[in-house]
């Protein structure tokens, strides 16, 4: 999820309360998670969720979301992990993206802008689903911030949820050279 000026969270690591989530996008997740076989995460963000979706509070807010990330097997694209750290349940360490091929064919990389990013520029990416939520938060990190090239997209789709989410669809294009 991005805010409407582009960043996917404030100005400090997990500053998302901006979030803007409701019944429907819940149910939008849980759809989303049963079309892939393999979650995908970069490190920073595998921390981040590897210390939510267990916790107690995760589990009682939202039981099947946690349920699904929990038992999904995850993939971390990290080079400085050795193993998962924090542990978190069926979840393997590559040290580079090209390893995600020979992981599974139906993966979903959540968040993670700077393995996103990479994975666009390398060709690797078939589809860049991104929720725009209603509110300008001014600050914080782009998804884009670690592009070192500009990246064509062409919309696919876009879906309007109530609460003002808008999901869009693109496929990345790359330019020949």
């Amino acid at each position: 999820m991005v805010s409407l000026d582009g960043f996917f969270e404030g100005g400090k690591p997990w500053e998302i309360d901006w979030h803007q989530t409701d019944e429907e996008f819940n149910e939008f997740a849980i759809e989303q998670l049963g079309e892939f076989d393999t979650l995908v995460f970069g490190r920073a963000t595998y921390e981040g969720m590897a210390q939510y979706w267990p916790s107690e509070e995760a589990i009682s807010s939202d039981p099947e979301i946690a349920s699904r990330m929990n038992e999904a097997p995850k993939v971390v694209v990290s080079r400085s992990l050795a193993k998962p750290e924090p542990a978190w349940h069926n979840t393997r360490v590559v040290k580079e993206a090209k390893q995600l091929r020979e992981v599974s064919k139906n993966q979903l990389v959540l968040g993670s802008s700077v393995l996103t990013t990479s994975l666009m520029e390398e060709g690797m990416l078939d589809e860049l689903r991104i929720i725009v939520a209603p509110i300008l938060i001014g600050s914080g990190r782009s998804l884009a911030s670690s592009a070192t090239r500009r990246i064509p997209v062409r919309l696919r789709s876009r879906r309007e949820f109530r609460n003002g989410n808008v999901l869009l669809t693109y496929e990345p294009r790359l330019e020949a050279g």
